[in-house]
């Protein structure tokens, strides 16, 4: 994928945001395609593939929680795996966190600033589009990560993970069984600087691969928290 040639779906009730995006964002070189209710957002993820989407949360009807995780939860064609970036006047750490919690790679708040909007969808489009050495395979107990084709796998049952879960869990698998903390997994996963609210999402993304992992396997728990440090996914022995 050309970053500069993506397809973004923004999603916003308030023509005037929504026309504003697509000036901003158009001027990028991006493609975008505006839509004003969550309903109407829903009709075009099953119509077409877009490279990432941004959405409002306060919505007549489908709100953006709802659209999120509907997205994640297979409701959307192929964009189930985008990157997902709210953008609301919603500044409570609670809608942040469940932002997340329902699968958003990121959260922008309401007013914004143009330049750094434009910087954090890059990072995101970036992170997606990576195409890291052929050879980039991560292997530890059972769990194996392709980089190159951004596919994961446990006991070669494929794992279904968003953008920040397969990432997370790269970092965790890179660490080779040492522990990796919170705050080296938020600033390496994020691309922010960690605050004291960064943890609650951490944590949010942990239990939700844990739960992933265990649809496959739930005979151990393969993301072992060490207290106080972080967390990591030991190497088995054998014998």
């Amino acid at each position: 994928m050309d970053m500069n040639q993506a397809n973004i779906l923004v999603c916003d009730d308030e023509v005037e945001v929504a026309d504003l995006l697509k000036h901003v964002l158009e001027r990028e070189g991006f493609a975008v395609t505006c839509c004003h209710s969550g309903d109407a957002a829903l009709t075009l993820l099953n119509a077409q593939v877009f490279d990432l989407a941004i959405l409002d949360i306060m919505m007549p009807g489908i709100d953006g929680f709802e659209v999120c995780r509907q997205i994640r939860g297979g409701a959307a064609g192929s964009n189930t795996d985008m990157p997902i970036v709210f953008l609301s006047a919603k500044t409570e750490e609670f809608d942040k966190v469940l932002g997340f919690t329902l699968g958003a790679d990121d959260y922008v708040t309401k007013p914004f600033k143009a330049r750094e909007l434009v910087a954090r969808l890059k990072a995101r489009l970036r992170g997606r589009s990576a195409a890291p050495a052929p050879s980039d395979v991560l292997s530890v107990s059972g769990i194996e990560l392709d980089e190159t084709n951004h596919t994961a796998a446990l006991h070669g049952c494929e794992l279904s993970l968003t953008p920040k879960e397969f990432d997370c869990l790269a970092e965790l698998l890179r660490a080779g069984g040492a522990p990796v903390s919170s705050k080296a997994l938020f600033e390496n996963v994020w691309d922010e600087e960690y605050t004291s609210s960064s943890h609650n999402a951490v944590m949010v993304y942990i239990r939700r691969l844990r739960k992933k992992l265990a649809e496959v396997d739930s005979s151990e728990e393969l993301i072992e928290t060490v207290w106080g440090v972080g967390y990591r996914i030991p190497e088995k022995r054998r014998g």
